[in-house]
């Protein structure tokens, strides 16, 4: 309810409403002792004036009337102090009354604002800690990632030492196979039997192959059979078979041309993707292990290099092929899967997730838009009433140097109107 406050000289009333500050009664009061300062000096000089005009008018009766004069002047003046006492008592209560007011009700509004930020607050703090579980969650799918990827590869380190255990244990017992054979080769040598030394190139390499490939199929072709010296069947980690390599062996003092005619039909006649020519002697026209007229020629020291790259490549062919026999019916079981009921299903469960999430944050939004729209009706009307206090004092007092703004010039920067 506004308070009515009436001028002591012009006994004109003014409202006094809300949000009257600390700093506004403290200039209220300097601006009120300044004005009763005033008022004393002029009615001091009214008063000189008047004692002066009735000296000069009413010399001749001054001495009577002199004590009646003092008297009255007393009086006026105590009374006139009186009268300025009582209205500065007056309106300091008043206004004290006015700012208790508007002071309840800027408690109210701020503590309204406290209650909006403290809403606002746990918004953002949940949203917070949605992000924060959200990230939580990646970092342990990280996590539990990083530690399944480390144990495939201390599974696959283990794997490779026993592999290498392995290697290492055919290597010693091939150095043992070698040196017998060696030594074995030796002695048939010193005996001068040429086929002796083939047979003998023939078990080394038979040795050779069978220490260095334990998992594929070393099979010898027995003595009166047409065909090559013996055959590698190439087999994958699952034992299934990727194709065949024959060798021929041959260890004299020269090189004829026929052998690799003759290693070109035994490769067609025993199904084999590669033949490998293994002699002592290589073609004039090489120097090291090559391709020639669709036959691999070598030496027995480059014989295991040779295999270990042929093999690998009839192995990557074998998978090729198989992988692409089984294209069409992992599409055929793709399209299956995407046209199916529990495909559109999953689908659909997300996008109604999706939508709730949707329309729960629109919800949100439009309901602290509502509380703004609210506050912001607030801060106006108690800036409209600011306004109309500044114009009743500047009114009363006739100046126009009152601070009553309740904003900075930060709170201007910011926005707030």
């Amino acid at each position: 309810m506004p308070t009515t406050i009436k001028c002591p000289n012009c006994r004109h009333e003014f409202a006094m409403e809300e949000a009257v500050s600390e700093q506004y009664k403290k200039d209220l009061r300097e601006q009120m002792i300044e004005f009763t300062r005033k008022k004393e000096d002029e009615f001091m000089k009214k008063s000189r004036d008047f004692a002066k005009q009735l000296q000069e008018q009413e010399e001749n009766f001054q001495k009577k009337f002199n004590e009646e004069k003092k008297l009255i002047q007393s009086k006026l003046e105590e009374d006139l102090r009186k009268s300025i006492h009582h209205d500065f008592e007056n309106r300091l209560t008043i206004l004290q009354q006015s700012n208790e007011e508007q002071q309840e009700k800027l408690k109210s509004a701020r503590q309204k604002e406290l209650e909006f930020l403290q809403k606002e607050q746990a918004l953002k703090t949940k949203e917070e800690e949605l992000e924060i579980l959200h990230q939580r969650k990646l970092q342990e799918d990280r996590i539990k990632i990083s530690e399944e990827i480390r144990r495939n590869e201390e599974l696959k380190n283990q794997s490779r030492e026993n592999d290498f255990q392995l290697q290492l244990q055919e290597l010693k017992k091939q150095l043992e196979d070698q040196k017998k054979l060696a030594e074995e080769m030796k002695r048939r040598a010193d005996q001068g039997s040429s086929q002796l030394h083939g047979e003998v190139q023939e078990l080394a390499l038979e040795k050779l192959l069978q220490n260095a490939f334990p998992f594929d199929l070393v099979e010898p072709i027995a003595k009166g059979v047409r065909g090559a010296d013996c055959t590698l069947t190439v087999r994958n980690s699952s034992g299934q078979e990727c194709g065949k390599i024959i060798y021929e062996s041959k260890r004299t003092k020269n090189f004829e041309a026929d052998w690799i005619d003759k290693l070109k039909n035994d490769m067609r006649q025993q199904g084999a993707q590669v033949a490998i020519l293994v002699t002592r002697v290589m073609p004039r026209d090489m120097t090291i292990f090559g391709e020639k007229n669709g036959i691999w020629i070598c030496n027995f020291s480059e014989v295991r290099a040779l295999t270990e790259v042929l093999r690998d490549g009839i192995a990557r062919i074998f998978q090729a092929s198989r992988n692409q026999q089984n294209k069409g019916d992992k599409m055929q079981l793709l399209y299956d899967y995407l046209t199916s009921s529990e495909f559109s299903e999953q689908w659909k469960a997300i996008r109604e997730g999706f939508s709730s999430m949707k329309m729960s944050i629109q919800r949100e939004r439009d309901m602290m838009e509502k509380l703004w729209k609210t506050r912001e009706k607030q801060l106006e009307k108690v800036l409209l009433n600011a306004a109309h206090i500044k114009g009743s004092m500047e009114g009363i007092s006739g100046q126009d140097d009152f601070n009553m703004n309740l904003i900075d010039d930060t709170d201007e920067i910011l926005g707030i109107e």
